[in-house]
């Protein structure tokens, strides 16, 4: 820590104010000794500092899976400002309401963790579950419990986003694959997509939405049906890229043309859409940065830094390419 320290032109005690996640550290200071510890790759000792201390540094991340591409870049960003804190990370999927409850339990009565993030809570299960005398961040939802805090999409601007850019290139019967409706991230991307719909004086039809489970072959499925029925949509929101993905082969199946037959903007921008065929109109999140905040947030509510009621919400951008256009 002193060669840091040298390197950096500050004092031992800075360099542990900046490992720590001191925010009282001006960012000038902050980037110096963060170039400093890259520059001699120095890693702090947590292991060394947990047993010091008495405390065992482990964050846990609960996520519905852990293979989507959306949750894992989040865990990532939030791995990496944890280690950045000195923190250890570890996360579980919880992919149904009880083992959510259960994972809960286990993490909180056992206090092997220090802190629990939560991506994409369960409706119920947050309401429930969350205990506001320990450490907890939502990620994906704003919290509607005042003890804990919550870094957010804003999902409502995100379904509004995709749904006003596919109206604006004239269509009217616009589709939407949904995610489980048991997440409040679904329930808020819907709003959105009935805001629009409204907004532009359109009915909202029940046919025209399909629910999916952010898998491109739920999403396939669903399609697949709505084009056995002979649904006359023109465009499909769907709520992430995957599903979106899923989407477009399925009408290529059949040989519908995207975007010439069918517009189709998914939610996300995964690096795959940028390279798909054709290229995926969407919206982008910063997942990653997501992460990092939420672990932030919860790092400094854990060192009382800050209270734990703070909520926080990420911008979202469209992205225009070429699986959408006007009809």
């Amino acid at each position: 820590m002193r060669d840091v320290a040298r390197h950096a032109g500050v004092s031992h005690q800075t360099v542990s104010r900046v490992i720590n996640g001191d925010s009282a550290v001006l960012p000038p200071t902050r980037h110096k000794v963060d170039q400093a510890i890259m520059d001699l790759g120095y890693r702090p000792n947590a292991i060394g500092r947990s047993l010091a201390e008495g405390r065992t540094r482990m964050l846990a991340c609960l996520a519905p899976n852990l293979t989507d591409f959306t949750f894992a870049s989040i865990i990532e960003g939030a791995e990496a400002e944890a280690r950045r804190h000195g923190y250890f990370l570890v996360a579980s999927s919880a992919p149904d309401e009880a083992n959510f409850a259960i994972l809960v339990d286990r993490l909180v009565s056992s206090r092997r963790t220090e802190g629990i993030l939560v991506i994409n809570p369960f409706i119920d299960g947050r309401r429930k579950y969350f205990l506001p005398e320990f450490p907890m961040v939502l990620i994906g939802s704003p919290s509607d419990d005042s003890q804990v805090g919550s870094v957010s999409l804003d999902n409502t601007q995100a379904g509004y986003l995709a749904t006003n850019h596919l109206l604006s290139l004239g269509h009217r019967r616009i589709a939407c694959i949904s995610g489980p409706q048991i997440e409040d991230c679904v329930v808020d991307r819907m709003t959105g997509y009935k805001m629009a719909l409204l907004e532009a004086g359109l009915q909202i039809c029940p046919a025209y939405m399909g629910r999916g489970d952010w898998s491109a072959s739920s999403a396939y499925a669903v399609v697949t049906q709505w084009l056995a029925e002979k649904l006359p949509f023109t465009a499909i929101f769907s709520q992430n890229d995957t599903m979106a993905i899923g989407a477009i082969r399925a009408m290529r199946a059949v040989g519908i043309r995207i975007p010439q037959d069918i517009s189709v903007i998914g939610i996300d921008d995964m690096p795959l859409s940028s390279y798909f065929d054709p290229p995926l109109t969407t919206i982008r999140q910063d997942t990653y940065a997501i992460g990092q905040e939420a672990a932030r947030n919860l790092v400094q509510v854990i060192e009382n830094l800050t209270a734990s009621k703070v909520h926080q919400r990420m911008p979202v951008e469209l992205v225009i390419r070429q699986s959408t256009q006007a009809i």
